[in-house]
Order: structure tokens, then C-alpha cells, then sequence
């Protein structure tokens, strides 16, 4: 019999803001934003506060500061938001190797067998959540279950600070009334499209096969079929090596306009240049990643004569980029930049996939 796998999913709540409001007393309790500021750019990322009025990741800052006047913007700094990452995955390591970080503030943990001989999953997350409170004054959410699928939906049902258990008895049912928008990476239009068909449960897609669901969702609907039938071979991936520095998000709302695009193309720009510049890397090779709302995903690279000189020289790849061959024509879920062919050996390369969620 094969041995019930036990994962799990540990996300840090709000982590940019609530760092900035742990280091600055006046800004507790307070609706604050990261980046952007109030004429111009995006927030990277909200208090809990500010969300109560609806202020979100990948807003643009005019309309964030509509929504809430009082909203106060904070310049972001990446260097903090890294070296904390840093302490929570050593945290994350001191009870299993099988750690795979899906960015700063967030990872999978496999600790079926674990390095503290601890039977319970609850109980290991139930320590880390401790730890980090302890050591850091931060809060953060663990879900815990038999796959990934399930852990990374367990650690979004009890927001902030929460910890949600899916029972290996419990799966069928869970997913049976899981709503379809709780699914990671159905959006907003898909939800639609899937309501006019009439499915708005993980019940109602187990009643599609694998064919149908395909044909009417494309590459996505292969991956519906598997997590509505518990069909998860995804093991946790500790050593996933990309030798490229990049960030991208994921957008609550699809967007359409390009000086949109290019504002939050150049977040992701200013994050990645500001690792490499920590680090003393750099690299010849940009990349811009695009996903459209329907889920059809383009990359488009160029390679530089010499190694990236300075931002500026990234922005303007990046913007080049966006335009060439042709700007996109619909609308946009996520953007992402990364640099490769990197000045570092090949033997040093190591999996940085700064992967930030907006």
C-alpha cells in the first residue's frame, strides 16, 4: 500500500506590509501599501487594514488611494523582505530537506518522514507557525493535506494566521464542495465561462472526463480532471534549478491597458535588478513572460552584446519587449521578468525564481 503523503503549505500573511509595520510602530494597525506611490505605479502589496477597502496587489496606486484616502505608502525594501525569507526557509529546514519555495513568502514542505520523528503534520506546523512568531513577530497560515493541491488550498481557508486541515478521509467531500474560484489559477473569466456551463463546484467538474474538459479549457482542463479525481503525482521539488533571476504576478484582475502592463513589468524589473545587484550578478538575457486570461503563455527574450549595465538598460529591454513583435492584443493574468545566461559558474547556479504573488 502506498504511504499517504503528508504536505504541507505555509504562506506568511500580508509579508511585505505587515514587515514594514513590524518596523515601524506607527504604521500598526494602520492601512498601508507597498510601492507605488499616490500619483504614480502599483502596490506590490497591501496591510490587512488597507484590504478592507478593497486595496489589492497590482492596483494601480491613483485608484488604491481612492478607494482608501487614508492609505499610506510605503517604499518597498527587498533586501529585508529576502534576508527574513531567508530565516523562515532555514526554519522550514531544520524539519525536512524536501522544502520547495514557490517565492519569498511561501513554500511547500513534504514531512511524511521528517527530521524530528514527528508522526503529526499539524503538530510540525503548528511549530513552525510558533517559531516564526517568536522570531520574527510575524503571523502565517499552514494548510496541511496529502498533495499540494490540497495544502495550498487548506492554507488559504483561515486567513491570517490560520491552520486548515484536510484529512485523508476528508478529500473526496472537501472537493466535492469546493467552489470552482477557490481553485488556484481559475480567474475571474474562466469562473465565468464555467458558470455558464453550469459548473461551480469540484462535484460538477468531476462529472466532465478528461477529453471534454480539455476541449472546452484547453491545456487547464487536464489539470481540472486531475485535482477534482486526486490524480497528484507533483512531488515537493527542493532542488529546482533555473540558473535566472525573475519575478512575476499573478493579477486579481486581467488587464488590458499596455502603460498598465509596462508600470507593473517594471516592478517585477526593479525587484530583479535589485537582487542582482545585492548579489554582484548579472546576466545578458532578458525575458518577459506573458499570460493571457485564457491561459495561452508567450515569452519573448533578447540577449544583450554585453551583460546588463544598469536598470535603466533593463527597463528598456523590458519595454521593447512588451512592444515586439507586437504589443498584446488581450487582455493580461500575469507578467514576469527574469534575466538569464548569468555571470556566475555553471556549478553555482542556484534556483532563484523570485516568484512574488500580486
Amino acid at each position: 500500500m502506498e504511504e499517504v503523503k503528508k504536505i504541507i503549505h505555509i504562506d506568511m500573511d500580508a509579508f511585505f506590509a505587515s514587515i514594514e509595520q513590524r518596523d515601524n510602530p506607527e504604521l500598526r494597525g494602520k492601512p498601508i501599501a507597498v510601492g507605488g506611490s499616490e500619483k504614480r505605479g502599483v502596490v506590490a502589496a497591501a496591510s490587512y487594514e488597507a484590504r478592507k477597502f478593497g486595496v489589492r496587489s497590482a492596483l494601480s496606486s491613483v485608484l488604491a488611494k481612492q478607494k482608501c484616502p487614508d492609505l499610506i505608502f510605503v517604499k518597498h525594501r527587498f533586501e529585508v523582505y529576502k534576508e527574513v525569507s531567508s530565516h523562515i526557509m532555514s526554519i522550514f529546514r531544520d524539519y525536512t530537506d524536501l522544502v520547495e519555495p514557490l517565492s519569498l513568502d511561501e513554500a511547500f514542505l513534504d514531512v511524511t518522514s521528517n527530521k524530528k520523528g514527528i508522526t503529526s503534520a499539524t503538530k510540525i506546523a503548528k511549530e513552525i507557525k510558533q517559531r516564526i512568531k517568536a522570531e520574527l513577530n510575524l503571523t502565517a497560515s499552514a494548510g496541511i493535506s496529502i498533495n499540494k493541491f490540497l495544502a495550498k488550498v487548506a492554507s488559504d481557508m483561515d486567513k491570517p494566521n490560520g491552520l486548515y486541515v484536510i484529512h485523508p478521509k476528508m478529500v473526496d467531500a472537501f472537493i466535492d464542495k469546493l467552489p470552482v474560484y477557490k481553485i488556484p489559477g481559475v480567474g475571474k473569466v474562466t469562473q465565468e465561462k464555467m458558470k455558464k456551463l453550469k459548473i461551480n463546484t469540484g462535484y460538477d467538474l468531476k462529472q466532465k472526463n478528461r477529453v471534454e474538459l480539455v476541449r472546452l479549457f484547453g491545456k487547464s482542463g487536464g489539470y481540472y480532471y486531475d485535482i477534482v479525481n486526486n490524480i497528484h503525482e507533483s512531488k515537493v521539488k527542493p532542488n529546482r534549478k533555473r540558473k535566472s533571476i525573475g519575478a512575476e504576478r499573478t493579477f486579481s484582475e486581467d488587464i488590458s491597458d499596455v502603460s498598465e502592463m509596462l508600470d507593473r513589468l517594471k516592478l517585477s524589473a526593479d525587484i530583479v535588478y535589485d537582487y542582482m545587484e545585492k548579489k554582484e550578478i548579472t546576466g545578458k538575457t532578458i525575458t518577459v513572460k506573458i499570460k493571457y486570461h485564457d491561459f495561452v503563455q508567450q515569452t519573448r527574450s533578447k540577449t544583450l552584446e554585453g551583460l546588463v549595465k544598469n536598470k535603466q538598460e533593463l527597463y528598456n529591454t523590458v519595454e521593447e519587449l512588451l512592444w515586439l513583435p507586437a504589443k498584446p492584443e488581450k487582455p493580461v493574468r500575469l507578467l514576469g521578468v527574469s534575466v538569464s545566461n548569468l555571470n556566475i559558474a555553471e556549478e553555482e547556479g542556484e534556483s532563484i525564481q523570485l516568484t512574488l504573488k500580486f
